[in-house]
């Protein structure tokens, strides 16, 4: 069977559509936050922030099932098998009397949001390869940055019409439309030929056959630092932004701003990649980082005017973001580059341990928030060092244009 491909444009903007579901189940939530704690936790306001985290630990354990199921029975039955299941859980999130209950809509809202993430990946993997595979996923996230750009104002504009539930609302109708797209114009990637039967030996030899490659390894290290890095600063951010420096009502704003020139990144990634590598480009993000990250500290510790120490913040929270379209895309692409014959089973296992792996650093340091973003800093701060000292580990042969 052909693998048939779309043009470019369509082909990038179907597979950041897909992408864009966790950014939009993520970022549209976070005004909603102090609402949430108010109606459903108001004991215990920073177990809100559980929403964004359970959201993420159920689309890490989905991730882990959403390959092997892609390659056993092709990429479009299981994405659009994860929509009906993303919006079931969505749906149970929007009705629920607590708490618990919520946070239970969230994982199973996760685990079927792992489809479009992971499969995604597995399209794109049948298509692309190598260098080429790396430009596309720049590409992809660059359109996929722009989407939390504009989730926190528009959950802020839905909850203003219709409360926080409404979000949830939203949620489903745009898995929705994008499944239709998929369904409507990507035909399937994966000839029955080359698929692989969902068993558990088989399961079992294609996790081994990835877990035993030294590269996979330690890009799932890095990528589980880089996630967490990420999550924190997610976890915290609004809080900051409304307690820290009191400008919680423009927090949309400001947020939009941080993506808008975060998506900058992919760009450059786009432009850079094929000439240096991946490696290096994920070695540079994470020195970066650390510069940066570094620098906001010792700003944080001067008696500065609140405006300059606010421009600190916003200008290290960007970079965070930026790390991350530097980072995530390139490292997908090194762990997939030898694992084309099971791209889907070796994209769930990468995804499934560095996601369920970023939440358990992430939630530990959101919870170390005291009024000021330095405890998060610090924990970023850390994580960075050490994925770049793995990344040197990893080595710096090229790898092969495609």
């Amino acid at each position: 069977m052909p693998r048939t491909r779309l043009s470019p444009p369509e082909f990038i903007a179907l597979i950041a559509a897909l992408f864009s579901t966790i950014a939009f189940s993520i970022d549209a939530m976070l005004p909603a936050m102090p609402e949430i704690a108010l109606a459903l936790t108001p004991e215990a306001p920073n177990r809100a922030a559980l929403i964004i985290t359970s959201f993420v630990l159920g689309m890490g354990i989905g991730t882990l099932f959403a390959g092997p199921l892609s390659d056993a029975l092709g990429r479009r039955p299981v994405i659009l098998g994860g929509a009906v299941l993303y919006c079931a859980g969505a749906a149970l999130a929007w009705a629920a009397p607590s708490l618990e209950l919520a946070l239970a809509g969230r994982v199973i809202q996760g685990l079927g949001g792992a489809g479009p993430r992971v499969v995604a990946v597995a399209i794109v993997r049948d298509l692309y390869a190598g260098r080429q595979m790396a430009r596309i996923m720049s590409f992809v996230f660059l359109v996929f940055s722009l989407i939390p750009a504009i989730a926190p104002s528009i959950g802020a504009g839905i909850m203003a019409l219709t409360g926080w539930r409404g979000i949830f609302g939203a949620f489903i109708t745009f898995s929705v439309l994008s499944a239709f797209w998929l369904w409507l114009r990507q035909p399937e990637t994966l000839p029955p030929a080359a698929r692989r039967p969902f068993q558990a030996r088989s399961l079992l030899s294609s996790v081994r056959e990835v877990l035993e490659n030294r590269v996979l390894r330690l890009t799932i290290v890095v990528q589980t630092l880089a996630m967490g890095c990420l999550f924190s600063i997610l976890s915290s951010t609004q809080q900051t932004f409304d307690q820290t420096f009191g400008r919680g009502n423009e927090f949309p704003l400001w947020f939009a701003l941080i993506a808008i020139i975060a998506a900058l990144s992919s760009l450059v990634n786009a432009r850079v990649v094929v000439r240096l590598g991946m490696r290096k480009m994920v070695r540079g993000a994470l020195v970066f980082q650390i510069v940066s990250v570094l620098a906001f500290l010792a700003i944080s510790q001067l008696a500065l005017p609140q405006p300059v120490y606010f421009a600190a913040y916003v200008a290290w929270n960007t970079s965070v973001f930026f790390m991350v379209g530097l980072t995530i895309g390139n490292l997908n692409a090194i762990a997939l580059e030898p694992m084309g014959h099971i791209a889907g089973t070796a994209a769930s296992v990468v995804g499934a341990i560095a996601t369920v792996g970023s939440v358990l650093l992430a939630v530990p340091l959101g919870l170390q928030f005291d009024g000021t973003p330095v405890p998060i800093a610090l924990g970023i701060c850390v994580l960075a060092v050490i994925g770049y000292g793995v990344m040197r580990v990893l080595g710096s042969r090229d790898e092969v244009p495609a």
